[in-house]
């Protein structure tokens, strides 16, 4: 409203001022003398350089700024999320709970029932993904689930899938998530925890927040936050250098300027996230291989982000690569007296995350059991068997 009152006083104001410039040039018709014209002629060579009136400049310059800050504050403004449910929004399809703070939560359950399971996982998403995407659910063998009677319930984190958005989603929030979700479904005083890639981040929030609700706990290819106290300065630099230059700027803006991560990540000027843009050059041999083993996301893709990019895909790197309230190498082992484990897997020709930083962590907290891959890289869940052998060190302990 300011802007369209502004452009509306100033182009008044020059139409005005253009009129009576035409008015005093042509409103006299009279006979000069020849030495007059040619002294006229001199003074108008003179005075030819053109000049706004006074105090038209820097108003101009004002209208100008105030356009741009309008305009740069509609461009990183997000539009809003399409909540499922809602008049304009998706179809709800999925069973859901109702949070403590209103918000509805879309789950989905695998293996036995849980009230005939001996062991109850609860199993957390990656970036760009939903609750279909549970691989360790999905890639486990029949027989595990039978021997063992294991039930899983994987779920959409805040803002995916069908799950409503959390505008106040903070590090802490997710792993209060995951407590009530298993609270509400029956799992007991105790459950187990499994993520992969930014799911396996969340674990960190498990184990620091609710780890006395935590039977095991086990990290595939956990993502690192390069600017989390306890890292060398020159390790994590090196780490980061490593990433492609447009997934480096990515990750700057979201730790440094959140409010623009909406705008760069969907900007035409420079490459945005390759991950958020599905680029194939982050991924090592074995990844693209694998690849073909999760074809069947072509049934779901479109569920992802159904609600907005910004609630799903950029609020997950506003958290996840924002500042944090705590370090995990200041974590405590959560089960000192050999009552359950923590486990970390992760693959030595990770393009997406850089072992080094995992290495690192497995050094500073002595008590996980880490598992370094060879040949392997970020989506080593999915290959043949290991699945089972991930569940089965987690829940029984077998090597």
């Amino acid at each position: 409203m300011l802007l369209s009152s502004l452009f509306k006083f100033h182009f008044r104001y020059l139409c005005s001022w253009v009129f009576c410039e035409k008015e005093m040039a042509g409103g006299v018709n009279r006979k000069i003398s020849a030495a007059s014209a040619r002294g006229h002629t001199r003074k108008a060579k003179q005075n030819s350089s053109f000049k706004l009136p006074s105090g038209m400049l820097k108003q101009s310059v004002v209208l100008f700024f105030v356009g741009f800050l309008a305009w740069a504050y509609k461009a990183t403004q997000p539009p809003p999320p399409k909540i499922c449910g809602s008049p304009d929004g998706p179809p709800v399809t999925a069973a859901r709970i109702k949070l403590s703070d209103g918000r509805h939560l879309a789950y989905k359950e695998h293996g036995v029932p849980k009230e005939m399971a001996n062991y109850k996982i609860v199993f957390v998403h990656g970036f760009d993904s939903c609750r279909h995407d549970a691989v360790v659910a999905k890639r486990l063998s029949p027989e595990i689930v039978e021997e063992l009677r294991i039930y899983t319930v994987s779920f959409d984190r805040a803002g995916y899938g069908e799950s409503d958005p959390n505008p106040k989603r903070t590090v802490k929030s997710m792993a209060l998530d995951i407590e009530e979700l298993a609270d509400q479904l029956g799992l007991g005083s105790k459950f187990y925890v499994t993520g992969f890639s930014m799911g396996g981040q969340v674990l960190w929030s498990c184990l620091k927040y609710i780890p006395h609700r935590l039977a095991g706990a086990g990290l595939l290819a956990p993502v690192i936050n390069y600017w989390w106290p306890g890292f060398p300065e020159n390790l994590s630099s090196e780490a980061y250098y490593q990433k492609l230059p447009q997934d480096q700027w990515a990750l700057r803006v979201a730790h440094y300027t959140p409010w623009l991560t909406h705008w760069w990540n969907t900007q035409k000027w420079f490459p945005a996230s390759s991950i958020a843009s599905l680029n194939l050059d982050i991924l090592s041999s074995q990844d693209k291989e694998l690849m073909a083993k999760r074809s069947e996301r072509k049934k779901y893709v479109a569920q992802v982000r159904q609600q907005g990019e910004f609630e799903s895909l950029h609020r997950d790197l506003n958290v996840g690569f924002g500042a944090w309230e705590f370090s995990p190498m200041d974590l405590e082992n959560p089960f000192p007296n050999n009552e359950g484990s923590v486990h970390l897997w992760h693959g030595d020709e990770d393009l997406i995350v850089p072992v080094t930083l995992q290495r690192y962590i497995a050094q500073q907290l002595p008590w996980i059991h880490y598992h370094e891959l060879p040949g392997t890289g970020h989506l080593f869940p999915h290959a043949d068997g290991m699945c089972d052998s991930i569940i089965k060190a987690i829940l029984i302990g077998e090597k």
